[in-house]
């Protein structure tokens, strides 16, 4: 039995918009939030394909019916007034946030299927998400546990930025990490 072909691609913001449901299902299973959660999530996902610097990707499997999205991630131009800037902002020591912050790339979301981890797709994912950007920086939070994506990001060149940081909302402790881009370049 061959495994199944997934291709990775760009994704063009209305399609974004458009498939945001699909997406966000993805995002709920894979982080073990109930539907009210992933319900509350929806207009944020909306207001973010209108930030500065919006760029998605998805990786879709081949399946009798076609291709289905299986994994999704998107970011933006971090900025002053975000909610996960300012967040971060106060999380972070003065001389980190001003290393750090200004033009860096926010991984926002980047998700994939629990039917279809550990076969590299977040890596591959998050490689096409942040490849030729312009910016010096991508930043992201991620529970901090030594979970599977905790471990990719860390092989891809991630360093702490903050660890044990509680945002509003979410009882369990986050890490904040920056990789300098593009990936691989030192800290």
């Amino acid at each position: 039995m061959t495994a199944p072909t997934t291709r990775v691609t760009e994704l063009p913001t209305a399609w974004m918009r458009e498939h945001l449901h699909e997406a966000l299902a993805i995002y709920g299973r894979a982080m073990g939030y109930g539907d009210s959660v992933v319900a509350g999530r929806y207009g944020y996902a909306v207001q973010h394909t209108e930030r500065q610097g919006f760029r998605a990707v998805g990786a879709f499997a081949a399946g009798p019916d076609g291709e289905h999205l299986v994994g999704f991630g998107y970011g933006y131009l971090v900025a002053p007034g975000q909610w996960w800037h300012d967040q971060v902002r106060h999380a972070l020591d003065r001389r980190t946030a001003k290393r750090w912050l200004p033009g860096g790339f926010e991984v926002c979301e980047l998700h994939v299927d629990p039917d279809h981890q550990s076969q590299g797709l977040g890596r591959q994912l998050l490689h096409a998400l942040v490849r030729d950007l312009p910016y010096p920086a991508a930043l992201l939070s991620t529970p901090d546990s030594d979970t599977k994506a905790f471990r990719l990001y860390r092989a891809d060149g991630f360093v702490d930025l903050a660890r044990n940081h509680h945002f509003p909302g979410d009882a369990r402790p986050f890490a904040i990490l920056g990789a300098r881009l593009p990936l691989g370049t030192p800290a």
